[in-house]
């Protein structure tokens, strides 16, 4: 596995320092989000007609989600730059698997999973960093397998960074996101787009893709 870049320390790091609070912040966050919760669904859906097999949830943090989609029938682990919000996850949840490591990074062999889940994770990435995120989801990912994207909409804006409470994030248009998974090798199944609710800054949007039949060679 690659050395952390700056960009991922920094965001461990911020991670570390909040997460017990942001744990208990978002511990119940799914059950007043029926938009988001139907987007897993379909997701957790489509995931089981393609067959069996393991899913991640990358950038998993406090475990929340993954918990949800094992809950939804999957056979599902969680990834985490943060070791302090993988010690929370493991805590919370005993009976799943949680690991430390860079979902641009995965120790994992080609095309293992079945499903991955990037739910308001790829956030922080810088917009130059995209390509290679959506090249290693496509690479773990089996042929036909599924990717749900969750993130901030940039509301007709370019790609935008912003002032998240963590560290610095990015708004993306969705058009532009799913541009650059198609150009990783996936097709567009479906699209969410969600208006911010009381408390909320931005649009939500979510992708739900296919990987293609075959992988993209390196």
């Amino acid at each position: 596995m690659n050395a952390p870049s700056p960009n991922h320390r920094a965001t461990a790091a911020a991670y570390d320092a909040i997460a017990v609070r942001y744990a208990a912040l978002v511990r119940d966050e799914c059950d007043s989000l029926p938009l988001d919760r139907a987007m897993l669904a379909a997701f957790a859906e489509t995931v089981r007609s393609t067959g069996p097999g393991p899913v991640a949830e990358l950038g998993c943090g406090p475990g929340r989600v993954t918990a949800h989609l094992r809950d939804l029938g999957l056979d599902v682990f969680g990834v985490d730059l943060s070791p302090v919000m993988v010690g929370l996850a493991r805590e919370a949840y005993p009976e799943l698997r949680f690991e430390v490591g860079s979902m641009d990074a995965l120790d994992l062999a080609d095309g293992r999973l079945r499903g991955v889940v990037s739910w308001y994770s790829v956030i922080h990435a810088p917009p130059q960093d995209m390509p290679a995120y959506f090249a290693e989801f496509r690479r773990v990912l089996a042929p036909g397998g599924t990717l749900l994207l969750g993130f901030f909409e940039s509301e007709g804006e370019p790609t935008t960074p912003f002032d998240h409470k963590v560290t610095t994030a990015f708004r993306w248009p969705i058009d532009d996101l799913a541009g650059l998974a198609r150009e990783a090798g996936f097709t567009e199944i479906g699209r969410m787009l969600r208006e911010p609710r009381e408390g909320e800054r931005f649009r939500r949007g979510h992708l739900l893709m296919r990987a293609g039949s075959e992988h993209p060679r390196g």
